[in-house]
């Protein structure tokens, strides 16, 4: 197809379709479930009632007219960029961000690839011998992010829609409290929306990731955890209680200097994780937590949050 009039009718930069063709090349693609098994794979992945509804209102049919000729090209090759970096665990965008506006076909194109790759990343799994249940604890966070976005009336989808595909390359795994990406020499750690984060869930997360890795990657040699997140940030500190589950988790890092470019804006990320929103007034969000309150009279007083990196021994 003519990438220029692709880009043009999908309302994106053309550098953007390029790109897509250029690392998707003619690399095979993997096709959607069928329709009538959807709702059960939706089901186990998490996505609740709602966000499953709009799934299904927008399936790829091949009488859809929603499904343009650009659409279904970008969702073929979007797919197929992704496989191909089956095993990988670097950040990866699977695409242009797309117009949500148009209906449900735009708006979850990429929960389409998502789906597509489901079983693709279920194969590389078994032949890791990594079990079903951490496959699909792992992969249910795509219901989780849905929700999310819902939540945030689509301001958090077009970091999510990368974020994704860490889950569907085998990138990441999901054991207990923490998820766990597979990066260089450290195993990284990110904290999913799942309610406390005591110690001791923190604990048997990482014993279950020190037994883990070596199992079912050998060849890959990991001798420390590490973290980047507004979480490390010491200013914390300053205004949760010491025995807080946030300060208690910090404690078990070793803080690398700190380096203002390098992650993305912490103010804006602690306004994702802690409000779930990105354009309230910081005079309008909830005060409810102490967190809450930690993070608006911080940013209020004129202050910002910072990202910070750490790690600590295997």
């Amino acid at each position: 197809m003519d990438l220029d009039v692709v880009a043009a009718r999908l309302g994106v930069p053309v550098g953007e379709v390029e790109r897509v063709h250029r690392l998707a090349g003619d690399r095979p693609s993997a096709p959607l479930p069928a329709r009538a098994d959807a709702p059960a794979l939706l089901d186990r992945l998490g996505v609740l009632p709602d966000d499953a509804a709009e799934i299904m209102a927008g399936w790829p049919d091949p009488d859809s007219p929603e499904w343009t000729p650009e659409l279904r090209w970008l969702l073929d090759r979007s797919t197929a960029l992704v496989r191909a970096d089956l095993g990988g665990h670097e950040w990866l965008s699977p695409g242009p961000e797309l117009p949500r506006d148009r209906g449900p076909a735009w708006r979850h194109l990429y929960v389409y690839v998502y789906l597509a790759l489901v079983d693709v990343v279920g194969g590389y799994h078994r032949e890791h011998g990594v079990a079903g249940a951490v496959t699909w604890a792992t992969l249910a966070d795509l219901g989780r992010n849905l929700a999310i976005d819902r939540r945030m009336r689509g301001e958090g989808w077009p970091v999510m829609q990368s974020w994704l595909t860490l889950h569907v390359r085998g990138g990441l795994y999901e054991l207990g409290r923490l998820q766990h990406e597979r990066a260089g020499t450290a195993i990284g750690l990110h904290v999913p929306d799942a309610g406390p984060m005591s110690p001791e869930a923190v604990d048997a997360s990482l014993d279950e990731a020190r037994e883990f890795f070596p199992r079912h990657f050998p060849d890959e040699h990991y001798t420390a955890f590490s973290c980047g997140s507004w979480l490390l940030d010491p200013q914390l500190r300053d205004y949760l209680p010491e025995d807080s589950n946030i300060v208690r988790f910090q404690r078990r890092f070793e803080l690398l200097p700190y380096v203002p470019a390098d992650g993305p804006d912490a103010d804006v990320e602690v306004l994702r994780f802690a409000f779930r929103t990105l354009s309230t007034p910081l005079d309008r969000l909830p005060r409810r937590t102490v967190l809450q309150r930690a993070i608006i009279d911080h940013l209020a007083a004129g202050g910002h949050w910072h990202w910070r990196h750490g790690r600590f021994p295997l």
